[in-house]
């Protein structure tokens, strides 16, 4: 009987063992290593030199510009109706954080094929992404001529800079890699295409602008926290952005 049993037991402790190895393991969750603010200081203003439209978007919430150098440009900023700030989906806020570079002299944009060459380096922009444009060599924001940049110890004389993607490449990355968004160093400027300003709503994509910092953050890897106030206010918004970096 003593012998029975133990085959028994034997038996059963076996086939848990065997059981638990076929059970699937749990996936490893993505470790970061540290966060990034990149949320820009005080007392920043939004440049006079913007679409008259686009100037009045960004009072009608109540707030000054002089509240934060970082605001989110929701898409009721630019088309009336649609999502503002406070109704962006959660999940749109979240998102994975890719970092291009423009290597060309200031006020240049990211083609097309700059997208195709990053996309070779660093592989396919992940669905959903946030795409941050920073211009490379650059340790700081590039302040527009008519701000005042707080700690800006120079005047930066150069021209207006547009919006720093063109028009081509920005659809591309909102059809076919379905973006959520873009965060960029200065003030958002459409005047030029207020078309690529119409798409950017119409496919549910908001715009950080006066975001700080990219140039600490690697070209992908990274996930991106946009955290404006939740209100039904339009136009653009104050908000403070995090980036999580592995």
């Amino acid at each position: 009987m003593r012998i029975r049993s133990f085959i028994i037991a034997y038996a059963l402790v076996l086939a848990i063992l065997l059981f638990a190895d076929r059970r699937p393991h749990p996936a490893e969750q993505p470790r970061y290593s540290h966060v990034v603010d990149l949320t820009g200081g005080q007392n920043a203003q939004i440049s006079a030199a913007q679409p008259t439209a686009v100037q009045n978007a960004g009072t009608r919430d109540g707030a000054t510009s002089a509240d934060s150098q970082t605001r989110i440009v929701a898409p009721d900023a630019l088309i009336p109706g649609t999502w503002t700030a406070g109704q962006i989906p959660p999940e749109r806020l979240i998102a994975p954080l890719v970092v291009m570079d423009v290597s060309n002299p200031a006020g240049s944009e990211i083609s097309l094929d700059e997208i195709a060459a990053w996309e070779a380096q660093h592989g396919v922009v992940p669905q959903g992404a946030v795409v941050a444009i920073r211009r490379a060599g650059t340790s700081r924001r590039v302040p527009h001529p008519s701000s005042a940049w707080v700690g800006s110890s120079t005047v930066d004389t150069r021209p207006p800079a547009t919006f720093p993607i063109t028009a081509e490449a920005a659809r591309f990355l909102m059809d076919a890699r379905y973006t959520t968004g873009f965060a960029i160093e200065t003030p958002a400027d459409f005047g030029s295409d207020r078309a690529l300003s119409r798409q950017i709503a119409l496919h549910g994509n908001y715009v950080v602008e006066g975001a700080s910092q990219l140039d600490t953050l690697p070209a992908t890897g990274s996930l991106i926290i946009v955290a404006p106030a939740k209100n039904k206010a339009a136009g653009r918004t104050p908000v403070r952005v995090l980036a999580m970096v592995r």
